[in-house]
């Protein structure tokens, strides 16, 4: 009887936590009696104006050298600070804290925001973007490898050291090849959110497929927004069946 009461003190609460979200956001389906606008306004998208396919093409793989090096320059940066941020590999109690609140802090801005500030400091560009999602993966990747550092298996470092092996040399050969084909997991992961990011980051004048894509929509050339947007598509796609090959591999 305790058990269906609270699930029904538990039901009633999300209930009324959906009425007030809807209130707020101003949710009403009937809004949807205009679908018919809608069916009209993609219909300006086809046929695809394939004129502009070449430049679109390098404005993608600036898009993608972009989410790559600022994926890459995050790993790079994150992996040592998460053994700090690892209860069972930090060097002390204050650095552990320390570095636990330096990756919330990263974590917790968004790349927009870091791209704004850069942005207006550094000028217009891909640069700024790429530090703009570096800076945020840092947090993302030193956070999520840190929880992998500190579930991973104590048993071989522990052997490490009984032989006399150095604390960060056991560290770096008895963790990290247990943990590799999580950190390429989430790496491919952030990647792939990286490259949806600098889209976001385009809009505000960081380069990229996302720049064009906003240029495009701004001047009503819907013609080329809908190759955009399948370009995009073709990118995440392929993306995420190269991490999985890549994963699969190193498995």
């Amino acid at each position: 009887m305790w058990f269906k009461r609270q699930n029904i003190v538990t039901l009633l609460i999300l209930c009324l936590l959906i009425y007030f979200s809807m209130r707020l956001t101003e949710f009403d389906l009937s809004k949807f009696r205009d679908f018919r606008n809608m069916i009209d306004f993609l219909a300006q998208w086809f046929p695809m104006d394939t004129s502009k396919l070449p430049g679109m093409i390098n404005d993608s793989l600036e898009t993608l050298g972009m989410a790559f090096l600022g994926s890459v320059i995050g790993l790079i940066f994150g992996l040592p600070v998460s053994f700090i941020a690892a209860w069972n590999t930090s060097p002390s109690k204050p650095m552990y804290h320390l570095s636990r609140f330096i990756l919330s802090f990263m974590r917790s801005i968004p790349e927009i925001v870091f791209g704004l500030i850069l942005l207006t400091a550094l000028g217009l560009g891909p640069f700024p973007a790429v530090l703009a999602i570096a800076f945020h993966n840092i947090g993302v990747l030193g956070k999520l490898i840190s929880e992998l550092v500190e579930a991973s298996d104590p048993g071989p470092q522990e052997a490490m050291k009984a032989v006399g092996s150095k604390t960060w040399f056991a560290h770096l050969f008895s963790i990290i090849p247990q943990i590799w084909p999580n950190v390429l997991s989430h790496y491919f992961y952030r990647l792939e959110v990286a490259i949806r990011t600098s889209l976001v980051l385009g809009f505000i004048g960081g380069g990229g497929i996302g720049q064009r894509l906003f240029n495009d929509f701004k001047t009503f050339q819907y013609s080329s927004v809908s190759l955009d947007v399948l370009i995009i598509m073709v990118i995440v796609i392929i993306v995420d069946l190269l991490g999985s090959f890549v994963r699969n591999r190193v498995i």
